[in-house]
């Protein structure tokens, strides 16, 4: 599977107050910064933001065959758009996740989805279930690859074992370093799994918070970005593409200024001894 190096994320797309000939725009503009990948979520905007972007894709028949489309399934929110759910839980039961996929195709006006994430891990998987469920939703023809968001090394094995997965989507920046520590990364580098990066600028902490780890790592990002002539932001997303197992990021932005922020990180070369400064700047200790 081939994701754009960059993806750009829409979870906030219902925020952004755009049109669908303004939504036709940026996502051409997306384009041409080689962001060809857009990742969804059933959940996201209330259950509505996947159906914005397929208004887009409908207006703009010629999109469809230049993008890649990610999306997640298996969180239930209470919502009007689903007055069948009680309570917000997780379900990746056979049903529930051929169902959503077909809401999801609708919503996006599609007739597959390049990669689909179970986006929770649910505390009552059944394996065997959902890797059959995989397999009769790629036989379909609807979803060509599968991976997890959020899942633990464990989690993931032992659905990877039934299934092949192709990308684990977890959250990692210079503010939030779990990742390296618990072995999700260390296991993404064995099987030879790009992981997929959300909030790779912390939630946006990285440049607003005033707490000292936020602001020991501005203060490097900041120096290491004027030698490299790029923005501290550019150094953040280098700083995570540094790692070899080749992180993906996903981006949270309107601004198409932010885009090229994150795209100008691809052409930064990072040593070692500049990551371990900013690994440094983060946890407040030189390593042992």
């Amino acid at each position: 599977m081939q994701l754009s190096p960059i993806v750009a994320g829409l979870w906030r797309l219902n925020q952004w107050q755009l049109d669908t000939p303004a939504l036709v725009r940026w996502i051409e503009q997306a384009l041409e910064l080689g962001i060809t990948s857009f990742d969804h979520a059933d959940i996201y905007g209330g259950y509505s933001v996947e159906a914005q972007f397929g208004q887009a894709l409908a207006a703009a028949p010629g999109l469809r065959a230049r993008l890649q489309l990610v999306t997640k399934c298996g969180i239930l929110l209470t919502s009007p758009q689903r007055p069948a759910h009680a309570i917000k839980s997780y379900d990746s039961s056979r049903a529930h996740v051929l169902a959503s996929v077909d809401a999801s195709l609708r919503a996006l006006r599609t007739e597959h989805i390049e990669l689909l994430l179970l986006h929770r891990p649910d505390l009552l998987m059944d394996p065997q279930e959902l890797a059959d469920t995989f397999e009769q939703l790629r036989a379909a023809g609807k979803v060509a690859h599968f991976g997890v968001s959020n899942h633990s090394p464990g989690q993931l094995a032992l659905l990877q074992r039934r299934h092949a997965l192709v990308t684990n989507q977890i959250e990692f920046s210079p503010l939030q370093m779990k990742a390296l520590a618990d072995g999700t990364l260390e296991q993404a580098l064995d099987l030879g799994m790009r992981p997929m990066i959300w909030s790779p600028l912390g939630g946006g902490r990285l440049f607003s918070a005033q707490d000292e780890q936020a602001q020991r790592v501005r203060a490097v990002l900041q120096t290491l970005g004027e030698q490299h002539g790029v923005s501290a932001a550019s150094m953040a997303y280098a700083w995570i593409l540094r790692h070899p197992s080749r992180p993906i990021p996903v981006t949270g932005t309107q601004r198409i200024a932010a885009l090229r922020e994150a795209t100008a990180a691809l052409d930064v070369k990072l040593s070692s001894e500049d990551w371990y400064r900013v690994w440094q700047a983060s946890v407040g200790h030189e390593v042992a």
